[in-house]
């Protein structure tokens, strides 16, 4: 079960960007998140009219490494780690370590 999945709001814990909140975009692969907001940088990009695009610097968010951010826990209002528990009818669960709480998806 991944820990941390698309949609899912997270605090960066390293890196330029220490501190900042924001939303998974999208899993890039098994180790790397774009992150809304997060390690945004100044691209230049070549107009290419077949699809339409103009040319100029562009702002982009690039990937970031899943050890580098944690969840963020509403109830704590804090970065948190997360654990995975099984409920009884079998299903599989994220919950906070720091008090027990269900990760709302």
């Amino acid at each position: 079960m991944q820990r941390i999945r698309k949609g899912d709001e997270v605090v960066v814990l390293a890196g330029r960007d220490k501190g900042k909140r924001g939303t998974v975009l999208r899993r890039v692969d098994a180790e790397h998140v774009v992150v809304e907001g997060v390690n945004r940088v100044k691209k230049h990009e070549r107009p290419n009219p077949m699809k339409g695009q103009t040319g100029g610097i562009v702002d982009k968010d690039l990937p970031i490494h899943i050890s580098n951010i944690a969840l963020f826990n509403p109830g704590t209002q804090k970065a948190d780690r997360t654990g995975v528990r099984s409920l009884e009818d079998g299903r599989k669960v994220r919950v906070f370590k720091a008090n027990g709480e269900q990760v709302e998806a």
